[in-house]
């Protein structure tokens, strides 16, 4: 299936399940063009919807998937990603 983004393929996310790679993938397609706010009002409530269908990612596969994904993004997306993840964890430890 040609249609994945480059960084599914990366070495990183070998060892990481097709259907998690597939949940990231959605996330990140969904996400495109949307601004920080927009964009943390999307990714919360789809994070606590994978919660509830028990669909974890261990603390290696986060780091391996934001590793490829900010391997074959640009500068700007690799900000705008630290940005989110950092508001992301943020709301996420108050629960």
């Amino acid at each position: 299936m040609s249609n994945q983004p480059d960084w599914m393929s990366d070495p990183l996310v070998e060892h990481i399940p097709k259907k998690k790679l597939e949940f990231l993938g959605e996330v990140f397609r969904q996400g495109q063009g949307k601004n920080q706010k927009q964009l943390s009002a999307y990714l919360i409530p789809l994070l606590k919807k994978a919660r509830e269908e028990h669909l974890t990612f261990t603390p290696d596969e986060m780091q391996a998937a934001f590793a490829a994904i900010k391997k074959h993004s640009t500068d700007e997306e690799c900000e705008k990603i630290d940005r989110l993840l950092k508001k992301t964890r943020t709301n996420t430890s108050a629960d």
